[in-house]
């Protein structure tokens, strides 16, 4: 870390001399100046972490100089030296802005204290800074990629998500980044600065999401040695995420339905309600309106997290997004490989890419690129340091864009005809042979072959090619 720059203004050498001395024991790197208008222009031209002034000087007050600060540099700590006789001037500086004081005469520890304080509370927020733009940089709307028209409509539904309070309910296959727009929406919030708390209803068992989800009192159950918190509580003022709402059991969708109506509760055990304020965005990759129908999600409950929908495309329905995300996974996981710096793929791996159909959608590619970043050795990932399934699932595909379609029904017929006429070549025409290869009972055979009209007196071995054997 950079040292802190400070500035001392006095209109008396020696206590400029005084405070530097002591400070530069302290690690900064500073400055004094005997003149405030001196300091003024310094400080216009310069960034001061600190600036220490006398309260008191002939050209400009050091009150005078705060005004100044506050407009060029407000995010400078300002602290006043004064004497006994202006302490209470000091004060009302300090009610005015100024972060404290140091009273003449000082000894090096009433500098120093005041001093370290300051320090650590410029570091606090530099920190806090940071941390709050590496948050905005992850979970921004930018560093979702893609370009596709799918996507911009997806980023469209995002930004009004964001900028309301209603419930959202994200649809998608696995691997299409559901929780990544939950995280994003939640950190482009007014509740950005609150938690977001993440709860997989499908990974927890059903006796112990209520707890996990409500909190539990001391003797709730075996086990309750104390209160507990849930992640309701946890998730007080900020948002709660529920993953997988789809596999929620439905006692608890109708404890969760009250929470979304009243805001009330009860931790497991407890006999008294208690009240979040709660913004809830769930997710799921289940058929909702099946789920109901089946009676296995309640359509209130259903109606209420469903006030913001945000459906998220395949990645083969927006294959245009492929090429930047394989540069943004390149980039991300490019450190991992040692020794090796990856720049790109070829375009033959590019292609393949592009060929493949990505079941496991944007969390597949991601695997992909970081298995194909391992195995790549030079710069460039080429066809063949892609994973093996996804050259594979191209020749498949190929293979599948040969046969003609045509009703499920009679390929059904036709492959079935050509699996018992090889099977009745391999038994020589013994039909009760023939059923024990198929592994069917023999009176199941003779119904299929009478039903699909084959003759097995007029199959010979030359009418089926070898190949074609049941093994």
């Amino acid at each position: 870390m950079d040292r802190f720059k400070a500035i001392v203004v006095d209109d008396e050498h020696s206590v400029c001399e005084s405070v530097k001395a002591i400070l530069e024991t302290e690690g900064l790197d500073i400055e004094s100046t005997i003149s405030s208008p001196d300091a003024l222009e310094r400080i216009q031209k310069k960034h001061y972490d600190l600036i220490i002034s006398d309260l008191r000087m002939p050209e400009m007050t050091g009150i005078e100089l705060y005004g100044h600060v506050k407009e060029v540099s407000p995010d400078s700590i300002f602290v006043i030296i004064t004497a006994f006789g202006t302490i209470q001037s000091a004060v009302d500086a300090v009610k005015k802005g100024v972060y404290d004081y140091i009273q003449k005469p000082f000894t090096p520890d009433e500098v120093r204290i005041p001093v370290r304080r300051a320090l650590e509370k410029i570091t606090l927020e530099k920190e806090n800074t940071a941390l709050k733009s590496q948050l905005e940089t992850r979970y921004s709307f930018q560093n979702i990629i893609g370009n596709s028209p799918e996507m911009h409509e997806v980023f469209r539904i995002m930004r009004h998500a964001a900028s309301s309070e209603s419930s959202v309910l994200i649809t998608g296959e696995s691997g299409t980044g559901k929780e990544l727009v939950a995280r994003a929406i939640h950190s482009n919030s007014v509740r950005a600065r609150k938690k977001i708390m993440v709860i997989n209803c499908g990974a927890i068992p059903e006796n112990l999401m209520e707890s996990e989800l409500f909190g539990h009192v001391k003797g709730a159950f075996t086990g309750a040695i104390s209160d507990k918190k849930g992640l309701l509580e946890e998730a007080d003022r900020g948002t709660l995420f529920l993953d997988e709402i789809g596999e929620l059991a439905p006692a608890l969708q109708v404890k969760l339905l009250r929470i979304l109506q009243d805001g009330d509760f009860f931790r497991v055990g407890d006999t008294q309600p208690r009240r979040v304020d709660i913004r809830v965005i769930a997710a799921t990759n289940r058929d909702m309106k099946k789920a109901i129908t089946e009676k296995k999600f309640r359509e209130d409950l259903y109606y209420r997290l469903n006030v913001i929908p945000v459906e998220l495309p395949p990645l083969r329905e927006r294959k245009v997004d492929i090429p930047p995300l394989v540069n943004y996974f390149i980039e991300k996981h490019r450190e991992k490989a040692i020794g090796k710096n990856i720049t790109g793929a070829s375009r033959a791996a590019m292609q393949a890419l592009l060929e493949y159909h990505f079941p496991g959608n944007v969390r597949e590619l991601e695997n992909a690129i970081e298995y194909a970043i391992a195995f790549a050795p030079g710069p460039v990932i080429q066809r063949d340091d892609l994973p093996r399934y996804i050259l594979e699932g191209k020749k498949l595909n190929e293979e599948l864009l040969k046969i003609p379609l045509m009703p499920l029904k009679e390929a059904k017929a036709q492959f079935e005809r050509g699996l018992i006429m090889a099977a009745l070549i391999e038994s020589g025409g013994n039909i009760s042979e023939a059923a024990r290869l198929l592994n069917i009972h023999r009176q199941n055979l003779q119904q299929k072959i009478k039903l699909l009209g084959i003759d097995p007196a007029s199959i010979s071995a030359s009418d089926y090619p070898p190949a074609a054997k049941v093994q």
